[in-house]
């Protein structure tokens, strides 16, 4: 479990081809995650994976087909940068919402309107997606945890501060690019309820 609240960016280093999946190796930055150690879970771009290797700053993490199919994981080049996040521990404040780590899909960076010193983006998505998202409520894109502003059929939007446009990835991105999408778990439930099996 995640809030959302982005401890830091690392950069991709390399992808290696592991069968039908892919090691992933991160640069992460000295001193971000201390503490970390093999086993553990941390949040890449808001998807959970487990940390297998540790060479200094050089992190590998493993990545298969059903993460590599709904992710931008497998998109990523050397030098990208990602968003970082350990795991939330019990006793810690929850200061996002409750993020599992397990990504929906992706959505795609639609329109990016500049208000001041904040940012205001549109993303289309598929209503899979937006059908588990309302106004005011929460979502994580790229694993920050985010409030949807607007939503329609195949489009969302959220307002981003200064603070977030720093220290994550969204403040580097362009339209045309695929992020990763976790909507609401609440969301996800109701949604189960209500609908008729077929």
């Amino acid at each position: 479990m995640f809030t959302g609240l982005v401890e830091g960016r690392g950069s991709t280093v390399d992808h290696i081809v592991e069968g039908s999946g892919t090691r992933l190796i991160v640069a992460v930055p000295a001193g971000m995650l201390a503490g970390t150690a093999i086993g553990d879970s941390v949040a890449l771009n808001g998807c959970c994976l487990t940390v297998v290797a540790i060479d200094g700053d050089r992190w590998s993490f493993q990545a298969g087909p059903e993460t590599l199919s709904r992710t931008n994981l497998g998109e990523l080049r050397p030098g990208d940068p990602l968003n970082l996040e350990r795991a939330l521990p019990v006793a810690a404040r929850l200061g996002g919402h409750f993020v599992q780590g397990h990504i929906d899909g992706c959505a795609t960076v639609d329109r990016i309107l500049p208000d001041g010193a904040w940012v205001k983006i549109w993303f289309r998505a598929p209503p899979a997606l937006t059908r588990q998202m309302v106004s005011k409520g929460s979502v994580a894109v790229d694993g920050v945890s985010l409030t949807v502003v607007e939503v329609d059929a195949e489009r969302f939007s959220v307002a981003l501060i200064p603070h977030t446009l720093e220290v994550t990835t969204l403040g580097v991105r362009r339209a045309g690019d695929r992020v990763n999408v976790e909507t609401d778990i609440l969301a996800k439930y109701v949604e189960k309820l209500l609908v008729k099996p077929s």
